[in-house]
């Protein structure tokens, strides 16, 4: 299991630079226990915080040093093969994802694609049910992962929690919020990457 430092000097290199709200969401501790941990990253010259705005990024030191880790994570566990079967599959969900997202997003009436304003129940139904569909295969998916390596389990959770809120009426938790489906989805896309060692 990773450890809660890894967890989150590694979610801030998925995340970019981020406050300790997106953080504890990201890595699923508690607000107190993500701070705990970053004041220790710092001192090690890992991480720094601005204070104007209440966020954390990631040093280059930090960069390199979460390079490091996930990476023997990863050859010790022997998942490279796993997680590399896995990226492929979503590599193959991801196209689907951005049309959903745009269809969340914008609609077409009469030939010319507006912003959606979500005044047609209907219709954000038909998206939501294939966004459903959608989300029974990427759990597929992220099961795999999980499986690999641990820490890819809290995909799953997020992904389904953004889902039924915007079922249950916060319509921005779908495309279009830093806690939506979408943003976890680009999260974990980051986190593929970045444990893969794949450049962007």
């Amino acid at each position: 299991m990773s450890a809660p430092d890894l967890l989150v000097l590694h979610a801030l290199r998925c995340v970019g630079t981020a406050g300790l709200t997106r953080l504890a969401a990201t890595t699923g501790f508690e607000e107190p226990d993500v701070e705990s941990e970053l004041i220790d990253l710092a001192v090690a010259g890992l991480v720094t915080r601005n204070a104007d705005f209440g966020v954390w990024s990631l040093t280059e030191a930090g960069k390199a040093e979460d390079v490091k880790r996930i990476t023997d994570e990863l050859e010790s566990a022997a998942a490279r093969p796993a997680v590399t079967a896995a990226f492929d599959g979503f590599l193959v969900l991801n196209p689907e994802l951005l049309d959903l997202c745009t269809a969340w997003q914008l609609r077409s009436v009469d030939g010319v694609m507006i912003a959606n304003d979500h005044r047609d129940p209907s219709y954000d139904a038909r998206v939501l049910n294939r966004f459903a569909d959608f989300h029974r295969r990427a759990a597929v998916v992220c099961a795999e992962l999980s499986v690999a390596l641990r820490r890819f389990g809290r995909y799953r959770v997020r992904l389904a929690e953004a889902l039924d809120r915007t079922k249950s009426g916060e319509l921005a938790e779908l495309a279009d919020s830093t806690s939506s489906y979408h943003a976890i989805w680009a999260e974990l896309h980051e986190d593929l990457l970045a444990t893969l060692g794949i450049p962007r």
